[in-house]
């Protein structure tokens, strides 16, 4: 079975956001893009306490397109070093599941068998 996976990152603008979302799915890399309202983030950078207004970016995809994930996000991002975290995604109804592969797959999955 193929692994879901929630990629968080942030952005320095809304555009950078949504420029980085639409290519992602556009190329196939993820199956769906949640860009939200702006945050305070407090971080220490090169030694020193910074304070930036930032947007997060939930992506969802599989474990085996990450390194795809990440390496887009870095072409198109602002940072020198952006936050690109992955997390498994432990349980989700199991048609979701399906739609995520179907999102980000060139061919469709398998059906899963039904449940007994």
């Amino acid at each position: 079975m193929r692994e879901a996976i929630l990629v968080l990152t942030t952005c320095a603008s809304l555009m950078e956001g949504e420029t980085i979302a639409k290519h992602l799915l556009e190329q196939k890399l993820v199956a769906c893009a949640n860009l939200g309202n702006h945050m305070h983030s407090y971080f220490v950078w090169h030694g020193q306490a910074q304070e930036a207004t930032e947007y997060p970016l939930l992506l969802k995809t599989l474990r085996d397109r990450f390194s795809e994930v990440e390496a887009e996000i870095r072409k198109l991002h602002s940072y020198e070093n952006p936050e690109i975290i992955a997390v498994p995604i432990v349980a989700a109804s199991a048609a979701y599941l399906d739609w995520i592969a179907v999102g980000v797959a060139a061919t469709p999955p398998a059906p899963r068998e039904p449940a007994s």
